[in-house]
C-alpha cells in the first residue's frame, strides 16, 4: 500500500515539473497529459484520488511509486480499489499498453483455487468498478492473458472474475491470446504470438452482478469467449467480439456492435429472457449452417446484417424444439432479407407491423431510437443510455413504451396425456427483459387444424390458463403443439404427447417355444391370440451356464417396438443354455410382466453355422446395459475405471444404443451415455496368435478434433486381456498441437498402465465415417485410419496427414480380446465392429 506522506506538498511542484517534462504518451495522435495529481485527456481534466487511479504500463516501478493513485500494472491498481457508487464509480484510467493479467512466461500450470470450478487470472470484488481506456481505439489498451484448457491451465482459464454491481468498461480490449496472435502496432515489441494453434476453452470474464456495461470495447478469444458471462443485465454498445462456440453472454443487449463468428454456435444457450441484437453487423466465417445457440434459449435479432461467403443457412439452432420462439425484424444476409430458420418457421416470430417491435425500437420521424430503456430499466429504473425522457415523451394514453414484456412462457402440469385418464393445465407467465415478471395480457390459443381432434381445450376468461383434455381415438400417440399469442405479438408454445387410451397387456394364447433352426438361429414361437393391434412384445434373450438359468446374462434385446423373435447363435453360446424372456405388449398397451422360457439342452458346436473365429456386429440387437463381468464369449460393458475426467454422477448404463447427433446425425448406433465408457469382448479361444480388428466410428465433432478437449482420447485395443487390462492398441487423442485434428499413436497396456510404443501422427481424418483397422500378424502391430467423407484437407499444415499408417514390432502374447476405452467427453458412435482370429 502506498504511503501518502505529509511532505508530499513540499515535493509536489518539482515532481509536477518532472512529469510535464518526462512523461510522453505512447500514442501521440491521441495524447494524454499527466500532471502527477491529474491527467488531461480529450480536454477533460481528471483529478486523481481514492476513486480515480491512473495506470500506465510505461512507467517504471520507481516512477509509479512517486505519486499516489498512479500505477504501472492493473494488479497493483485493483489491489487498492474501493467500492464506488452509480453516481461516483471507482475508475481505473488506463493508458495505452499491453497489461498482462497473468504472466504469460510463467511455466506453472494454473489450477482452480478455493473451490472454484475454473482457474482465474484475477478476482476482484468491487461495486461500480470502471475500466476506462485513455484512447479512442480499444486495441491500444489491452488487458491480456494467454491460457486455456490444457494450455497453461487445468480447466477453462478465465482472465477475470468480478463480484459486484455496476462493472463497466470503455475503450478497452479484453483478450485471451491463447489461440489468437496479439498484435500491438503502437509498440510492436509488446506483440506476442498465440500459445498454440489448437483452439481450446480460453475465457475472459465471469461476473456476479447487475448493471454491467461495455462501450467501445473489444472481446477477443475463440472457444468460450465469455464476455461478462453471469451478469443479470448486461449492455454492450459499439463493441466487437471474436469467438467460436459456447462464447457469448446469454443475458445481454448487443447494440451497434460487430461480431465475428468463427464457428457455428456462438451461444451454448441463453438464459431467461435471453439475448438481444440491435443494429449489429455479424460476419460468419463458418462453412455450412450458422446457428445462434447450441442448446436452447430466447434470442431477438433486430436491424441486424450478416455477411458470409460460405454460409449455407441461418438458423436458431440445429434441432429446435417445437416450443422455441425467437423474434426478428429486418434481418439481412449479404444484403438480402431473410427469415431465420425458414425451414422451421414455427420457431420464428417476425415483428413486422406488430406492437411488440416497440419493445426494441421506436421510430421518430425518419430516425430510430433503440428502446434500451424498456429492455434494461428493470425494477430500479436503470437507464444506461439516458433515453428515459425521450421514450416517455413518445407514449400516449393507449401506449406505454417503458414497460413492455419481451417474453411469454407456457408451463404445463404434464407433457404426456392418456385419453380418458389425464388432464393437463397450461399456465402463462410474462417477463420483461432481465427476467422481471410482468402483468399478464389476454391470450389467444392456436392449434393446427389437423390436430384439433386430438385434444379439447377450455381457456379461462383471459386465456392465461388452459385446460387440455386428450381425445386421441387413433392407435398411435401423437404430438400436439398449443400456441399462445398476444395481440402485441408475443408467442409461446407447448408440445404435448397425446396417447390413446391404454389397454391391458395381452395374454398368451400359445405359450412360447424356442426352436433351433437349421440356419444356426433360434426363433421363438408364441401367439397373443387375435390381436387387433400390432405385436410389440419386448423380447430379451439370455445365456446361462446352468439349465435353471440362475446365472443368466442378457445378451440380446428388442428395440424400436419390433419383437426380436430370432436370435443368431455365436461361438459364445456353445455349451450354454439359452432363455427367452417375453413381456407381452401390443401397440395400445404397456408391457406386461416378463416370462422366461429356457431350452432343455445346451447349444452344441454343431448347431453353430457361423465361423467361430470371426465376429461381426452393429450392436442393433445386443444388450448394452452395464455388464461388468469378463467371461469368454461375452461382451463387457462398464464405466471407465481410469478416467480423470469422470462426470460428477454416473449414469445407470455407460453405453446406449441411440440416435446420433452432429457427425452421427441420421445414424443409430452404440454411444457413450456420459463422458466415458469401457467395453470389451473376450473370445472363447484360449490362446490366440494373429488377430484382426476393423471398426467404423462416427465422432459427434465434425471438424476433425474428435473429443471435447485435449488430452481426451479413445483407445482401440487388440490382443487384449480384459481381466488384467493388458494388450496393445491405437490411441486417438485430441492435442493442442494443431487445430481440428487428432494424434494417432500405438500403445501398450500393461495392468492398466499405458505407454506409447510409436511416435504420434497428427491427422484430419477422424470424422464420420472413420474407418479404423488394427492387426497383429507375426508380431507386427499395424494400424490404418482413414475417412471416406469428402473434406478439404488442403488448409492443414503438411504435418497433419489425411490418413494414418502406423506399425511397430511387439512382443507376442496369447490374449485375443478386443476393447474400447473411451475418455472423450463428446460422443463417438460405434457403428460396426468386426473381429477375426485367423
Amino acid at each position: 500500500m502506498k504511503k501518502y506522506l505529509s511532505f508530499w506538498l513540499l515535493m509536489f511542484v518539482p515532481q509536477l515539473i518532472w512529469a510535464q517534462k518526462a512523461y510522453a504518451p505512447l500514442d501521440l495522435d491521441d495524447p494524454i497529459t499527466f500532471g502527477s495529481d491529474h491527467i488531461i485527456y480529450q480536454d477533460n481534466h481528471i483529478v486523481l484520488g481514492p476513486k480515480a487511479f491512473f495506470v500506465d504500463g510505461q512507467l517504471s516501478d520507481m516512477e509509479a511509486d512517486k505519486w499516489p493513485f498512479v500505477f504501472n500494472s492493473v494488479q497493483e491498481a485493483t489491489a487498492q480499489v474501493i467500492d464506488g457508487t452509480e453516481n461516483s464509480p471507482m475508475v481505473l484510467y488506463i493508458a495505452p499498453y499491453v497489461y498482462w493479467i497473468d504472466d504469460p512466461d510463467d511455466p506453472k500450470v494454473r489450477l482452480p483455487q478455493d473451490g472454484r470450478s475454473v482457474p482465474y487470472g484475477m478476482e476482484i470484488k468491487c461495486d461500480w468498478l470502471r475500466f476506462f481506456g485513455l484512447n479512442k481505439h480499444p486495441e491500444n489498451v489491452i488487458l491480456a492473458c494467454n491460457r486455456g484448457q490444457t494450455l497453461g491451465a487445468k480447466g477453462n482459464f478465465t482472465m477475470f472474475r468480478f463480484d459486484g454491481d455496476g462493472t463497466s468498461a470503455e475503450n478497452i480490449t479484453f483478450g485471451n491470446y491463447c489461440n489468437v496472435d496479439l498484435k500491438f502496432p503502437l509498440k510492436p515489441a509488446l506483440s506476442r504470438k498465440r500459445r498454440a494453434d489448437a483452439i481450446v476453452q480460453a475465457q475472459l470474464i465471469h461476473c456476479n452482478g447487475d448493471k454491467i456495461v461495455a462501450r467501445n470495447t473489444h472481446f477477443i478469444s475463440r472457444l468460450n469467449l465469455c464476455p461478462f458471462v453471469g451478469g443479470k443485465r448486461v449492455f454492450f454498445d459499439q463493441c466487437h467480439f471474436e469467438s467460436t462456440d459456447d462464447a457469448l453472454c446469454g443475458t445481454a443487449v448487443y447494440k451497434n456492435s460487430t461480431l465475428d463468428f468463427y464457428s457455428s454456435k456462438p451461444f451454448y444457450h441463453t438464459t431467461g429472457t435471453g439475448a438481444v441484437f440491435l443494429n449489429c453487423d455479424i460476419r460468419s466465417h463458418t462453412g455450412g449452417e450458422q446457428y445462434f445457440t447450441k442448446a436452447n434459449g430466447q434470442v431477438a435479432v433486430i436491424d441486424t446484417r450478416f455477411s458470409a461467403s460460405h454460409m449455407t443457412a441461418l438458423a436458431w439452432r440445429d434441432e429446435p424444439p417445437a416450443s422455441m420462439k425467437n423474434y426478428q425484424y429486418n434481418v439481412q444476409v449479404n444484403g438480402k432479407p431473410i427469415t431465420i430458420s425458414n425451414n422451421h418457421p414455427q420457431n420464428t416470430v417476425t415483428l413486422d407491423h406488430k406492437p411488440l417491435l416497440n419493445a426494441y425500437r421506436l421510430e421518430i420521424g425518419d430516425s430510430i431510437l433503440y428502446n434500451t430503456y424498456n429492455l434494461l430499466s428493470g425494477e430500479d429504473d436503470w437507464d444506461p443510455e439516458g433515453i428515459k425522457e425521450r421514450v416517455e415523451s413518445l407514449a400516449s394514453q393507449k401506449e406505454d413504451f417503458t414497460d413492455i414484456p419481451v417474453q411469454l412462457k407456457v408451463s404445463s402440469s404434464t407433457h404426456r396425456l392418456e385419453t380418458k385418464k389425464d388432464t393437463a393445465w397450461l399456465n402463462t407467465s410474462f417477463f420483461r427483459f432481465g427476467n422481471y415478471p410482468a402483468k399478464k395480457q389476454p391470450i389467444h390459443w392456436q392449434i393446427a387444424e389437423n390436430d384439433k381432434d386430438l385434444v379439447a381445450i377450455k381457456p379461462s376468461e383471459d386465456g392465461n390458463q388452459l385446460e387440455v383434455i386428450p381425445t386421441n381415438t387413433s392407435n398411435f400417440p401423437k404430438k400436439v403443439v398449443l400456441t399462445a399469442l398476444t395481440k402485441a405479438g408475443l408467442e409461446a408454445a407447448c408440445e404435448l404427447e397425446i396417447h390413446p387410451t391404454q389397454l391391458p397387456p395381452p395374454g398368451f394364447s400359445k405359450l412360447p417355444k424356442i426352436n433351433l433352426r437349421a440356419d444356426g438361429k433360434l426363433s421363438v414361437d408364441y401367439s397373443l391370440g387375435k390381436l387387433k393391434f400390432t405385436d410389440q412384445s419386448e423380447i430379451s434373450w439370455y445365456r446361462s451356464p446352468d439349465s435353471e438359468a440362475k446365472q443368466a446374462i442378457k445378451i440380446a434385446v428388442s428395440r424400436g417396438g419390433a419383437p426380436l423373435q430370432e436370435y443368431p447363435l455365436t461361438a459364445g453360446d456353445v455349451g450354454k443354455y439359452i432363455s427367452v424372456g417375453i413381456a407381452p405388449k401390443h401397440l395400445r398397451s404397456e408391457a406386461g410382466q416378463e416370462k422366461r422360457y429356457t431350452m432343455a439342452v445346451p447349444i452344441q458346436k454343431k448347431d453353430l453355422k457361423v465361423d467361430p473365429r470371426s465376429l461381426k456386429t452393429d450392436f442393433s440387437i445386443l444388450s448394452v446395459a452395464n455388464q461388468p463381468k469378463v467371461i469368454p464369449g461375452y461382451w463387457t460393458f462398464d464405466t471407465l475405471q481410469s478416467s480423470a475426467y469422470r462426470p460428477s454422477s454416473l449414469p445407470e448404463d455407460a453405453w446406449i444404443y441411440e440416435k446420433g447427433s452432429g457427425g452421427s446425425e441420421g445414424m443409430v448406433g452404440l454411444l457413450q451415455s456420459a463422458r466415458t465408457g469401457s467395453m470389451s469382448y473376450t473370445p472363447i479361444i484360449e490362446k490366440v496368435g494373429d488377430m484382426n480388428v476393423s471398426l467404423v466410428v462416427s465422432p459427434h465433432k465434425t471438424a476433425g478434433q474428435g473429443f471435447s478437449v485435449a488430452p481426451l482420447y479413445m483407445d482401440v485395443l487388440i490382443k487384449y486381456d480384459a481381466h488384467t487390462k493388458t494388450g496393445y492398441g491405437l490411441r486417438i487423442m485430441r492435442t493442442t498441437k494443431f487445430a481440428n485434428s487428432v494424434d494417432c499413436l500405438l500403445v501398450r497396456y500393461e495392468n492398466n498402465h499405458v505407454r506409447p510404443i510409436s511416435q504420434p501422427v497428427s491427422t484430419s481424418c477422424f470424422r464420420a465415417p472413420c474407418m479404423i483397422s488394427l492387426s497383429i500378424n507375426n508380431n507386427q502391430l499395424i494400424a490404418h485410419v482413414h475417412s471416406t467423407t469428402d473434406f478439404d484437407a488442403s488448409h492443414y499444415p503438411a504435418q497433419v496427414k489425411k490418413e494414418v499408417h502406423l506399425s511397430e514390432t511387439v512382443n507376442p502374447n496369447d490374449h485375443g480380446g478386443f476393447a474400447i476405452e473411451y475418455n472423450g467427453g463428446s460422443t463417438t458412435m460405434i457403428n460396426e465392429v468386426k473381429l477375426q482370429w485367423p
